[in-house]
């Protein structure tokens, strides 16, 4: 495990090297999260490199107070949704899908030919689902759901009230279950509904 302080302390320094020990130590968190955030490879490399340029131009702001990752997370989300904003005022919103956006849970770790084609088509079914969500519900769900945050660390990220953070989260829950069932799909994932209790409260 790298000593991130002491990392930044070099970078700060002026040892712009020591700042490729944190690129190593995050770039796949990195990477996953803005493909998750895009559903498009080339885009989340774009994504991610760009998060860590920003990064690198913009540590000395990092004020140590939270965890690097948390800072780095807030980094890159804002980075995705700038991205999406621009998306959608381009063209309107692509339905194309990757198996790897959202990863179902499977039960059965040795499936028939059948129960493959099946998880293939629900993974692809809720990632189209969740493209059609605003970036503010898909980015509070990716984070949740995904990424398995905590509501207090999504509330950091995002600057918002842990409450916020659960009312966002229960309505982005409402929206997807609605596009499964307006599309003719009764699917609606355990790992979309997990923790619903939990929200609730």
């Amino acid at each position: 495990m790298i000593n991130e302080k002491s990392i930044i302390d070099q970078v700060l320094q002026g040892n712009d090297e020591a700042f490729a020990e944190l690129v190593k130590a995050y770039e796949d968190k990195v990477y996953n999260l803005c493909l998750r955030m895009c559903s498009d490879r080339e885009d989340a490399r774009d994504l991610a490199q760009e998060a860590f340029v920003k990064a690198w131009r913009g540590l000395r702001f990092y004020k140590q107070e939270s965890a690097f990752s948390t800072w780095l997370f807030r980094l890159t989300t804002n980075v995705c949704i700038d991205y999406l904003r621009q998306k959608k005022r381009r063209s309107a919103v692509s339905l194309t899908t990757d198996d790897e956006l959202l990863q179902l849970d499977v039960p059965d770790p040795s499936p028939t030919p059948e129960e493959q084609v099946q998880q293939t088509m629900a993974r692809q079914t809720v990632a189209s689902a969740m493209e059609q969500l605003e970036e503010e519900f898909r980015t509070v769900l990716t984070l949740r759901v995904v990424e398995e945050l905590s509501y207090e660390e999504i509330a950091e990220i995002l600057d918002l009230k842990v409450g916020t953070v659960k009312s966002r989260l229960a309505r982005a829950r409402e929206k997807i279950k609605k596009i499964l069932l307006k599309s003719g799909n009764d699917l609606f994932d355990h790992s979309v509904k997990k923790n619903r209790e939990e929200d609730a409260l």
